[in-house]
């Protein structure tokens, strides 16, 4: 169960190095898919006044995609190693970030992002320390939104899994644009020498608890081996929609 894992014995610099210091295939087609999903809806929408990444750990490249979209991002995160991580890039985030701008740039929308992006990142982002299972009692607060490798990543329970996702959903206003992609039939992973929960999860379990709160989704399902980035698991799946209106 999630309560039982020893979140704060996570540690950010072990999986930024294994993950995030050089960017990987997969993660370039993420933030390509996720960055046309976002701008697609705010050209003909205005702009979100809020939006939240959900158990954001030591990833940025969330909140970067929310960056022309939201005055606010909340970054939420149990883990205090991961907030301390978050605390520390906040003034200036790190030269690695920059090669998922650099994807992100490729729609006008960052390109022409007012001020740098660093700077717009240190006055937007916003971090909350707390799980994500108290989302239930936050309905309709942010109008955009991120869940990127949580769900099935800090539980074994299918019930969690599915809580959680509605928990995200549910934080939402109805309309928001949402991202969330899962480690499919992950079979738990290793950070240094802990090792940390997964629940074997597919495409039709996913699309499942997404579908009392989501419509107008798109499901990428990202399996070829240049889309593994461990082993013990098959595959991304990447879903991008909006909150049931």
């Amino acid at each position: 169960m999630n309560a039982d894992v020893a979140w704060d014995a996570f540690d950010p610099d072990i999986y930024i190095a294994h993950n995030y210091r050089t960017m990987q295939a997969v993660d370039e087609e993420i933030v390509s898919l996720v960055r046309d999903h976002f701008s697609d809806h705010f050209r003909h929408a205005g702009p979100a006044a809020a939006g939240i990444d959900v158990g954001a750990g030591p990833n940025l490249y969330p909140a970067l995609a929310m960056l022309p979209f939201a005055d606010r991002i909340t970054l939420l995160e149990r883990s205090t190693a991961n907030l301390n991580y978050l605390r520390h890039e906040l003034p200036h985030y790190s030269p690695h970030w920059d090669q998922f701008w650099d994807v992100l740039c490729q729609d006008p929308a960052y390109a022409h992002l007012y001020g740098t992006p660093r700077e717009r990142f240190s006055k937007a982002v916003q971090l909350q320390h707390g799980s994500l299972f108290d989302l239930w009692k936050r309905t309709h607060h942010w109008n955009l939104g991120a869940m990127f490798f949580v769900a099935e990543s800090i539980t074994t329970s299918h019930e969690e899994v599915q809580h959680a996702i509605s928990c995200f959903l549910h934080a939402l206003t109805p309309g928001a644009p949402f991202a969330a992609a899962f480690m499919e039939h992950s079979q738990g992973y290793r950070v240094g020498d802990v090792d940390y929960p997964a629940r074997d999860i597919d495409q039709t379990s996913i699309e499942t608890a997404l579908d009392t709160l989501a419509q107008e989704t798109k499901t990428y399902r990202l399996t070829d081996a240049g889309h593994l980035i461990r082993h013990a698991h098959s595959g991304i799946i990447l879903v991008c929609g909006r909150r049931k209106q």
